[in-house]
């Protein structure tokens, strides 16, 4: 009896799920880590849920929610696009990191305008150019008031780049749902009177989204040729055979025009930099071969 119960249990647990959520079970098992997902479409049931309550670190995804604060308080007056910014040396992340900006300006001490500095941190991923953003709006705690402000609940930045340079432990302090990512994605992509930014500012971040050279095989990796895709990773670096963060989420345009957001994180991971990336492409495309499906 006992055994025809647990049958029963898994049996049920199995037919509750939709396809295209076991479809992405499968594919996440090729991770050989945690993988945690979301996605969501206007006018449409899609479910792609795995784990997407979990709180896997974001590294770099963290700019789109900076660069979002920060023409947030743009909108408001606080600064201007085009302001400049000056670029100190204290800024700088030493002895080398990830960034154009650094690269250009090795001893710093000069201006940069403000619309550059976001442009590099979320379509370059420039470390240092998002900490010199976060440092002049004010610091990780503005970016959780605003975020908060807006319903992202399921989200935690306490550090910049200059932290998570310094402690390899502090990545798993800034973490976002990935019920979360998706809420904020759709936001931005469905401009309203309850969108985040202006029409103006929403282009503006989704044309330097869309333009990021940054994780080509991860969302973009299987997507039929030319789809439009405006999206943020997020990398870690790796010890032991073992890649901490992973990560991809971002908005799928349809070829109907809808935007499918979707949300994809793998957290440590023993499989190699082409399996975790192929994971994610392979996600992204199932998720969207569903999206695209005729129904009924």
């Amino acid at each position: 009896m006992r055994l025809a119960l647990v049958v029963l249990f898994f049996s049920s647990s199995a037919f509750s799920q939709t396809a295209l959520q076991q479809k992405i079970r499968v594919i996440a098992a090729d991770a050989k880590g945690k993988v945690s997902v979301a996605c969501s479409l206007p006018e449409s049931a899609l479910n792609c849920d795995l784990n997407p309550h979990a709180r896997p670190p974001m590294q770099s995804v963290f700019k789109l929610p900076l660069v979002v604060t920060a023409l947030h308080l743009i909108r408001e007056g606080r600064f201007s696009l085009d302001q400049p910014v000056r670029f100190l040396p204290s800024d700088r992340i030493l002895p080398h990191t990830y960034s154009p900006l650094q690269d250009k300006y090795p001893q710093a001490k000069v201006d940069v305008p403000l619309r550059e500095l976001l442009r590099l941190a979320v379509s370059l991923s420039d470390n240092t150019a998002a900490d010199v953003v976060l440092r002049v709006i004010g610091g990780p705690e503005v970016v959780q008031h605003y975020l908060t402000s807006i319903g992202i609940d399921g989200f935690q930045l306490k550090d910049g780049e200059h932290g998570l340079h310094r402690d390899v432990a502090t990545q798993y302090r800034n973490w976002i749902e990935p019920a979360s990512a998706v809420k904020l994605l759709t936001l931005l992509g469905h401009v309203s009177e309850d969108s985040p930014l202006s029409a103006e500012h929403a282009q503006l971040l989704l044309a330097w989204m869309t333009d990021s050279p940054t994780g080509l095989q991860r969302i973009k990796g299987e997507l039929p040729s030319g789809t439009r895709v405006m999206h943020k990773t997020g990398t870690s670096g790796s010890a032991n055979g073992m890649a901490y963060a992973t990560n991809d989420m971002g908005l799928i345009t349809l070829p109907d025009g809808r935007l499918l957001a979707i949300a994809i994180f793998v957290t440590d991971s023993a499989a190699d930099d082409a399996a975790r990336e192929a994971v994610i492409a392979r996600i992204a495309r199932v998720a969207y071969d569903e999206a695209v499906a005729p129904r009924d």
